[in-house]
């Protein structure tokens, strides 16, 4: 009977604590996405950087920080979309922001290079916040072995160098002044699920990034930068390819959710129907959801393939 009655109290002490564990993170949860009031950005500084700036997310998010009065250092590969970008952004502030533009393809450019170029154009500039939106991945799901190498380099590049070059070059002067904020764009597909199989590589470099994220967010909070790494699950964007619905909103509606979250928790899941889904997700056992995943990228790997075909076929036809 002792041993019974131990086992008992043992058990009961263990669901009461993963029963408060769970309450705990609920009322977190609700606090942070309802009632928390975000943080006043330009006391950061009064310059954000933002990479990936031209399209999606990174735009997005452009256009929604000049709405909060910052300055912005437009940074993309594209000098044409980039100016587009940034007289699209003055004409909507009726002239009230400041931006310069900053042409960099992190595909081809080494990390000194990178780095150097940044540190040219950031000098003088009251920086306060970072937020690394740059990524690249392949067409359509494929096999790693599918994949080329210049894909496979420049997603490593973009997604991984790209992120780690522009934070260096920027950290330095945000612990000059003990203030700062970096936001790293994660992805749904290392967060909230065990694999993300035919995307393996964009996958490996998005954990990396959330790693990187909790990591210095340690080495640097002490110093008064707050660094978050942001997961959306999916979005409407040129690198998605999806059209928008109840749970794969717009840019511009996504972003609307990520700037009350800067400044806060390492990772943060910021749109609630994105939220809700990562509860869902993850009280679904591994097993089927990776099963679940192989079959849905198989699926659009035949379609594309199907796709890439037709083209072959119609250019083989013209020449």
């Amino acid at each position: 009977m002792e041993f019974l009655d131990f086992f008992m109290v043992a058990t009961s002490t263990i669901g009461f604590i993963l029963v408060c564990k769970n309450v705990l993170y609920f009322v977190k949860w609700v606090w942070g996405m309802f009632l928390r009031a975000p943080k006043n950005l330009k006391e950061y500084g009064s310059w954000a950087m933002i990479t990936g700036s031209t399209d999606g997310i990174g735009k997005a998010m452009a256009h929604e920080l000049a709405s909060k009065g910052l300055n912005l250092l437009l940074v993309s590969r594209n000098p044409k979309k980039l100016e587009a970008t940034s007289n699209e952004i003055r004409d909507k502030n009726s002239g009230n922001v400041e931006i310069k533009c900053l042409a960099i393809d992190f595909a081809k450019e080494n990390g000194e290079e990178i780095m150097k170029r940044v540190e040219e154009e950031i000098e003088g500039l009251d920086v306060g916040i970072l937020v690394n939106c740059a990524g690249w991945t392949h067409a359509y799901a494929r096999y790693f072995h599918e994949v080329d190498y210049e894909m496979i380099n420049g997603t490593i590049k973009v997604n991984v160098e790209g992120t780690i070059w522009v934070t260096k070059a920027v950290i330095p002067s945000m612990i000059k002044k003990k203030k700062g904020a970096i936001i790293n764009l994660g992805s749904g597909s290392t967060f909230l699920l065990p694999s993300y199989p035919l995307f393996t590589v964009y996958a490996a470099t998005k954990r990396s990034v959330e790693m990187f994220s909790r990591c210095i967010n340690l080495e640097y909070r002490h110093k008064g930068i707050d660094i978050q790494c942001q997961v959306p699950l999916y979005v409407s964007t040129k690198l998605t390819k999806l059209g928008t619905s109840v749970f794969v909103p717009t840019p511009e509606k996504y972003i609307k959710s990520c700037t009350r979250w800067i400044g806060y928790e390492t990772v943060v899941v910021p749109y609630l129907l994105h939220s809700l889904q990562a509860f869902t997700v993850r009280a679904i056992p591994e097993t089927f959801v990776d099963s679940y995943m192989l079959r849905y990228f198989l699926y659009w790997r035949k379609k594309g393939l199907f796709k890439d075909a037709k083209i072959k076929a119609l250019e083989a036809s013209k020449s």
